[in-house]
């Protein structure tokens, strides 16, 4: 049974971002984001277990997602990587958020990524699904291995009007699927969704997902006011702050490589942990695993939280 969380909503330039707050208002921020096809309740186990610790803990529904909800009809409904990390930065500088800690995955991990990539001062730390999110688009029109191009069907189906139309009259039925076909270790998966599944009735949630999957492979355009974003990623910047990445060795959608490929990419403290039995959902299948990194990575940087509050 998902448990009573007091929902709120904050205005930003794009976006009524809704949001669920653990934990005294005072204390240190901890942001955690979910990705797709998900929703906060990834974090149900987690939450509540930073609040407990004294942390102010805030878990926003993405853009297209449960009842966020664009501020203007004329906002593009994109689903680019630029907006999702903007929507992160918005978020953070109407709720007066100098500096929070980050967990997230999928496309919440690669909001926190992009925010701790270019704008390190106002991340503490990051816990990371899968490594480093940044997309490199440039390189995405290069065939890759078969068994990748396999699993990424549906990215292929959502360039075609069947993909869009099949998105909006099976939405719950696709994303089903892409749970299971993603965790196909997860027990608790099937008996769960029905919990997150409601949150993909948002009305943009179609063609916020369909310009996600067709920007990153330069099949739609992107939203000019964030084309800054996008230019500043594409010689992939490093990400310095402490990080922690956590990868499923059961993730049907991009399992664990034996070498970890991503370890370039990072140029502070950083470590990766492979999590057996585990697939796409981290913090969902495997919340101890996430907050054992989270309050490592909290502890570590203790020293510089408590010189900010001073």
């Amino acid at each position: 049974m998902t448990p009573s969380i007091a929902l709120l909503s904050i205005r930003t330039p794009m976006l009524d971002i809704a949001y669920e707050a653990h934990g005294p208002a005072g204390g240190e921020v901890v942001i955690l984001l979910h990705g797709f096809p998900y929703d906060p309740r990834s974090y149900d186990a987690i939450a509540p277990v930073l609040a407990e610790a004294g942390y102010r803990v805030l878990v926003p529904y993405l853009r297209g997602y449960g009842p966020t909800r664009f501020a203007h009809a004329q906002v593009p409904r994109s689903g680019q990587q630029a907006a999702l990390a903007k929507d992160l930065l918005d978020f953070m500088d109407a709720l007066s958020i100098e500096q929070a800690a980050l967990a997230g995955y999928d496309w919440g991990g690669r909001a926190a990524c992009i925010v701790a990539a270019l704008w390190p001062e106002r991340v503490r730390c990051l816990v990371t699904g899968d490594g480093y999110n940044i997309q490199d688009i440039a390189q995405s029109i290069q065939p890759r291995a078969p068994v990748t191009e396999h699993r990424l069907w549906y990215q292929f189906y959502f360039h075609t009007q069947r993909g869009v139309d099949g998105l909006t009259a099976n939405r719950r039925e696709l994303c089903e699927l892409l749970w299971s076909l993603w965790s196909p270790s997860w027990a608790e998966g099937p008996s769960l969704y029905p919990q997150t599944a409601p949150s993909f009735d948002n009305p943009d949630f179609v063609e916020v997902v369909i310009h996600s999957y067709r920007h990153r492979f330069m099949y739609a355009e992107g939203d000019p006011a964030l084309e800054g974003i996008e230019q500043a990623l594409v010689q992939p910047p490093p990400i310095s702050v402490p990080s922690i990445s956590l990868c499923g060795a059961d993730d049907g959608v991009g399992p664990a490589p034996e070498v970890d490929d991503d370890v370039g990419n990072f140029s502070g403290f950083y470590r990766r942990r492979v999590l057996a039995g585990v697939g796409h959902n981290i913090p969902q299948e495997a919340p101890q695993a996430t907050l054992d990194a989270l309050f490592e990575l909290l502890e570590q940087t203790q020293a510089g939280a408590e010189n900010r509050s001073r």
